[in-house]
């Protein structure tokens, strides 16, 4: 029968050697960024001697960056002073064991039917690379059985731990405020969208996605989640992130999080406070917003997809629309509803960051019944620095009502529409954009010349 890798008394032992001499954290403040890191703040009573102290803090994330630790007194800044900050994260298992017990004996007990046969020898190679023992009958490789170290290696840790050396003016009780950044935690908005029967509405839900493998939990903390592009300097590669949304249903009755712009950003503060446990995904409901006018848009951009025209909604994220609220970047899930109250999935898009007042456009698919097809009709050189393009584009609607569907046209150069069919509007420096009725079962055939300079 096989027994535990080591035994328990010295981790016993070293979990002695490390007791605690704070109070647990109080007044926990919880900044998570969108970018896959955290700012904690929290407070700890503690008892100084006159002189100099070391405390000890372990329940602390072990994705800490340790550069950005800070501590102060509250009660008296002045009458504490750090003059040292030690990060320890050489934390206690059967490896960090065994590799640091490296050229010193261990016991190895094994027990096999019934009778217990005992080992003693000097770790010559470490249990990463093949356990080696060196006994009095020889070398041993890879023994099996409950192996006992004669004495705790030092420098391990149960936990990730803070220690600090604090210098104090006078004995007695302090306040003190401790804040560091964390990465492995963050937070992503999602979003449902539910089109009415007639693609006139949408009745919309926002929800936070909280994810924490920061490996630390944050009891009764006051969460604020912070919406922009804040810069950071990376110094390495970055940790990796793994996401994955739970899906959810229902309605908040109103909203949790109340919103506020922060210097170029935005900060969204939750109302009531909560746990946030590591190695786990929450989610708080955002915002909700019934009978937001929608609009359903339909583009043919023939250079970057010959057929196909793209299904699109539009949403004006105002407060005359019921919106208003800046709204975080995050994926939206549209579903349309039937007459009959039923559902069906109709497409997703991703949104960036979105002030109020702003148009939100969400690609959902492309048309079944709308067929486009784009030709190039004719190319004539001009000059050196000019020519001249012109363009056949069919549009063809199979459907038992008309549409319009906007024609987008990429043109690169100074250029100028000398004759078109129908009418354009430019929209920018290198795109026009043509909206064109196409009849129920009708065809309509766009057709434009346009010169080029360069």
């Amino acid at each position: 029968m096989r027994r535990p890798a080591f035994l328990l008394f010295a981790v016993l032992l070293a979990a002695g050697s490390f007791a605690a001499t704070t109070s647990p954290p109080t007044n926990v403040q919880l900044t998570i960024y969108n970018q896959n890191f955290a700012l904690v703040r929290e407070n700890r009573d503690m008892t100084l001697e006159k002189g100099m102290n070391t405390v000890s803090v372990r329940d602390v994330a072990s994705k800490i960056e340790p550069s950005s630790v800070a501590f102060k007194s509250l009660t008296d800044p002045n009458a504490v002073v750090v003059r040292e900050q030690n990060y320890q994260y050489d934390l206690i298992n059967t490896n960090t064991i065994l590799n640091k017990s490296l050229g010193k004996r261990i016991k190895l007990t094994k027990y096999l039917n019934g009778t217990v046969k005992e080992m003693e020898g000097t770790v010559l190679s470490t249990p990463e690379n093949g356990l080696v023992l060196q006994t009095a009958d020889g070398i041993v490789l890879n023994p099996s059985g409950e192996i006992q170290v004669m004495e705790m290696p030092e420098g391990l840790v149960p936990r990730p731990t803070l220690v600090w050396k604090l210098q104090a003016d006078k004995s007695g009780p302090q306040k003190t405020e401790i804040s560091y950044l964390t990465n492995n935690i963050t937070w992503m908005a999602d979003y449902v969208a539910v089109v009415d029967p007639l693609d006139k509405y949408i009745d919309l839900t926002g929800w936070v996605t909280l994810d924490n493998k920061s490996g630390a939990t944050y009891e009764n903390a006051s969460l604020n989640l912070m919406a922009g592009d804040v810069h950071r300097v990376q110094e390495r590669e970055g940790m990796e992130m793994a996401y994955k949304a739970m899906p959810m249903a229902g309605r908040a009755e109103e909203p949790q999080f109340t919103e506020k712009a922060f210097f170029e950003y935005h900060l969204y503060t939750l109302k009531d406070k909560t746990t946030v446990r590591d190695k786990e995904s929450k989610q708080i409901s955002l915002l909700t917003a019934s009978r937001v006018p929608a609009k359903k848009v339909y583009v043919y951009d023939g250079a970057r997809n010959q057929k196909k025209v793209n299904v699109l909604m539009e949403v004006v994220n105002s407060q005359s629309n019921n919106l208003g609220m800046p709204l975080p970047k995050g994926k939206v899930r549209v579903y349309k509803a039937e007459a009959d109250a039923n559902q069906h999935f109709i497409g997703e898009d991703l949104i960036d960051h979105t002030p109020k007042d702003e148009k939100v456009r969400l690609y959902l698919g492309d048309a079944f019944d709308l067929v486009g097809e784009r030709k190039q009709m004719t190319q004539r050189r001009i000059s050196d620095h000019e020519r001249e393009e012109s363009y056949e584009i069919s549009l063809r609607n199979h459907k038992d009502t008309p549409v319009t569907i906007v024609v987008v046209e990429h043109i690169w150069g100074d250029w100028k529409i000398t004759q078109s069919s129908h009418g354009y509007n430019k929209k920018d420096a290198y795109t026009a954009e043509l909206p064109i009725e196409v009849p129920k079962d009708g065809e309509v055939t766009v057709t434009y010349t346009v010169r080029i300079k360069w």
